[in-house]
């Protein structure tokens, strides 16, 4: 297989500025062009998220700049409820789509993938470079969507965009017309980007490794990128199919979602009938499982990548980690339905879902007893990565152990529509997610642009940033149990949710600090680009090929020599050999 590698990626050299940086072929351009996209879809999605949290915290309090900067959404200097469901809309969008499955997955797996598997470049430039753009495009017609209704910053619908409210246009809310279209005219857009990038990726791994890069000495990293791309090929065709049977509901008259019978506003909809709006669910949610380990599985490569080198051993149960991975990425396809416990599923197809959301966690705690098994007993570096990748294992494991409860009918149907699941969600998917990107990007930084970001600065970023989400999103589940309902743009009306309201304004002040530590990761990151210290070629003295390729000729030729983690080993010269050493050079 790997006789192919030559032919992977071959390509001429960039003519022009524009060429080189802009519409460019070179895999490591396009990674940094990914990230920066997702870097200004995380800004645009904190900043909805902290309007939010005003709304909920200070509910009857005027605020004139939101008066100055929506003047038709907030006439009054208040949020109204069509307003904050378009946030809850637009943040929960962007945030999963843009940053959550943009970042670890364009950015990061499009820059080292090639290096690190010792290939010149992805298997088809052209259409990596195909891949960005259309993201971009998507992202532009997502901003768009904001300016669907005046009254509105985008769709009321939620990201799930469930319908038949979905469906109805601007009959059922300000906002579902143009704006719900705009918004499915984006993913549909976004789907088509992830599947050229996922043929992109699975193909490269595949046929791209340099001699001697087996499947079993491909880092863990590599893996995840694999599998993630392996559940993006599969479950984004889904719902580019249901876009488009939404949008063909909305400019077509069909009635593929709507029901009959419906009453909107009082009239009865008479020229639709025969649809099924929980065949959106299925259909929505048949991706929507899976995407929450796009968003994970980099994340977990990652972690278990950054612990061996900052650990100084080998990856505890390499073959088990490899084995999750796919494990995880299979039986993310069966449980789809714990998601749809309330809309009337027959309980022993419930039963069912129930069982396999059970048996995922298996995997999960396989990754998570070698996670501890590699830091176990062993020289531990606490550098700003190695926080990070800790504080991911401690996030999953807390978010994790949430989820149990909302995979069994019993106790999800009660807590469904509370806070309990946007706080369960929030840190396995949400935060866990982030902090896998905030470790690639300190370990990564240098490799990236040859620099070092401020060790300090970076420290002070984790601990105010880990304290800062737990005391955001743990609260969430204690709302939850008390009962207090998702999606309401305020609980200041309801009289058994009095004794947590001083909940949501301490939920509302830890969540503009952790906001303002961001601040710091920003001035760290730009500063380092142009002022940080100088990196070596191998700072951290790691072994993949990554770290190799800085010091070494691109048209020198890779022979791998052994796996990806060779740390302390008895004998060696030094406590790490990389993975393309003679093995003469190990016992110097």
């Amino acid at each position: 297989m790997q006789t192919n590698q030559e032919h992977i990626g071959q390509k001429d050299k960039p003519r022009g500025w524009l060429r080189k940086y802009i519409f460019s072929l070179d895999h490591k351009i396009i990674g940094i062009q990914y990230f920066f996209l997702a870097l200004f879809s995380v800004l645009v999605g904190t900043a909805l998220s902290l309007f939010m949290r005003l709304q909920l915290a200070y509910p009857d309090q005027s605020f004139g700049f939101l008066k100055t900067l929506f003047p038709n959404a907030a006439p009054n200097g208040t949020i109204t409820p069509e307003m904050y469901l378009s946030l809850v809309t637009m943040h929960g969008t962007i945030m999963i789509f843009f940053v959550l499955t943009t970042a670890p997955q364009g950015a990061f797996g499009n820059y080292f993938i090639p290096l690190q598997i010792g290939a010149k470049e992805m298997a088809f430039p052209l259409l990596n470079m195909l891949s960005f753009w259309l993201t971009f495009l998507a992202l532009v017609v997502m901003v768009a969507a904001f300016f669907g209704n005046a009254t509105t910053l985008g769709p009321i619908g939620g990201w799930t965009a469930y319908a038949p409210l979905s469906a109805l246009g601007e009959s059922v809310g300000a906002g579902q017309g143009l704006g719900v279209q705009l918004w499915l005219i984006s993913i549909a857009i976004f789907c088509i980007a992830s599947l050229l990038g996922s043929i992109n990726f699975i193909t490269t791994i595949l046929r791209g490794r340099t001699p001697g890069m087996t499947l079993m000495r491909m880092p863990l990293t590599c893996w995840s990128w694999f599998t993630t791309a392996a559940l993006s090929l599969l479950s984004f065709p889904v719902l580019f199919a249901a876009g488009l049977l939404l949008l063909s509901d909305h400019f077509l008259g069909t009635s593929f979602f709507i029901p009959g019978g419906e009453y909107v506003s009082g009239t009865l909809i008479t020229d639709r009938q025969g649809g099924s709006p929980l065949l959106w669910q299925h259909l929505f949610w048949f991706f929507g499982h899976p995407e929450v380990y796009i968003a994970i599985l980099p994340g977990m490569g990652l972690t278990s990548h950054v612990l061996s080198t900052f650990a100084r051993k080998p990856v505890f149960g390499y073959r088990a980690m490899v084995y999750s991975t796919v494990a995880i990425g299979f039986l993310g396809f069966f449980v789809w339905g714990h998601h749809m416990f309330v809309s009337g599923i027959d309980p022993r197809t419930a039963i069912a879902f129930s069982v396999i959301t059970l048996v995922i966690g298996v995997p999960s705690a396989v990754k998570t007893f070698n996670w501890l098994g590699t830091i176990w007993n062993s020289q531990m570096r606490f550098s700003t990565p190695m926080l990070f990748s800790l504080a991911f294992v401690s996030l999953f494991v807390s978010g994790g152990i949430t989820g149990l409860f909302l995979g069994q009918t019993a106790t999800d149907i009660p807590l469904h529509d509370t806070y309990f699941p946007v706080g369960h969600f929030h840190l396995i998917m949400g935060v866990a997610a982030i902090f896998g990107i905030f470790t690639g990007t300190y370990f990564w930084f240098p490799k990236m642009f040859g620099r070092m970001m401020n060790e300090t600065l970076g420290k002070i970023h984790f601990f105010l940033t880990f304290i800062g989400v737990n005391l955001v999103f743990v609260p969430f589940h204690i709302m939850g149990l008390v009962g207090a309902p998702r999606r309401y743009p305020t609980h200041a009306h309801l009289e058994y949710l009095q004794s947590v309201m001083p909940l949501q304004k301490f939920i509302t002040h830890a969540a503009f600090l952790t906001a303002a530590a961001q601040l710091l990761f920003l001035y760290n990151l730009f500063w380092s680009m142009w002022r940080g210290k100088k990196a070596d070629a191998n700072p951290w003295e790691a072994t993949t090929l990554e770290w190799r390729n800085a010091s070494s000729s691109a048209d020198e030729k890779i022979i791998v020599q052994r796996g990806a983690y060779e740390f302390s080993v008895p004998g060696a010269a030094k406590d790490y050999i990389m993975q393309d050493e003679a093995e003469e050079k190990s016992k110097e």
